[in-house]
């Protein structure tokens, strides 16, 4: 398969020649090993697929349904992972990386309220998008609802990628640096995003807490508190 005859920026060179042996093999691999722990550049040859199917080279279709198949399963071997062996490694070693059992605790909160919509948009973040199924099986979310958001995740990611390869084409040089351009400007604003959640967590763990003991201060002070009307000795 001839890569196109376009020059390619960036990265997307140095995965043409891989893509032009292997094809659809290519994308099912890598895009599966991307989602499921292995740092391999597989949304890379996502877009770079769907740049060869803007020039005629791929089905735009069939790089769709194999990028979606091997997200989703590879998101899922990384559940299994941490659904199998992720509690007990953290039990083990947790402690080694700062990732005590009460933080773990927290996590399952997290995740018991906003899983899903980790799950979904997760594979737009890289580090996100390779761990977080082996996060979701560690944190020992509902198998049914992890498959339904992997599965949206998986559809959604593949869709705008598999998008952008397909209507850059011809032109995903200037598109290229265009989006290099701006991406750190889109990562600020990620991190400011991020913060933003974090802060609001924090800032509801300690009004809760300070709730708490607010009500153990005012239960020790009420000299009223714990006593009835029969309460103390009474008269037989």
């Amino acid at each position: 398969m001839p890569a196109p005859t376009t020059p390619l920026p960036g990265a997307l060179a140095g995965l043409a020649p891989l893509l032009d042996h292997y094809g659809y093999l290519a994308v099912a691999v890598l895009v599966l090993l991307d989602n499921c722990g292995v740092p391999v550049p597989g949304q890379t040859v996502l877009v770079l697929a769907s740049v060869y199917a803007g020039t005629g080279h791929l089905d735009l279709a069939a790089v769709l349904l194999i990028a979606t198949g091997a997200a989703a399963l590879g998101n899922g071997l990384g559940y299994l992972i941490g659904r199998t062996g992720g509690r007990a490694f953290v039990h083990r070693w947790g402690r080694y990386v700062l990732l005590t059992p009460a933080r773990m605790e927290r996590a399952d909160g997290f995740f018991a309220r906003h899983g899903g919509k980790v799950v979904a948009v997760a594979r737009f973040v890289d580090g996100l998008r390779q761990y977080n199924g082996i996060i979701a099986g560690t944190t020992e979310m509902p198998r049914r609802r992890f498959l339904a958001f992997n599965l949206l995740g998986a559809v959604l990611w593949t869709a705008v990628w598999g998008t952008f390869g397909y209507l850059a084409g011809a032109n995903i040089g200037a598109v290229y640096h265009t989006a290099l351009r701006y991406q750190v400007w889109f990562a600020v604003g990620l991190g400011v995003l991020v913060a933003a959640l974090l802060l609001r967590q924090v800032l509801r763990y300690r009004r809760r807490r300070r709730a708490g003991t607010d009500a153990d201060a005012d239960a020790d002070s009420d000299p009223d508190a714990g006593s009835g009307p029969d309460s103390g000795s009474g008269s037989g």
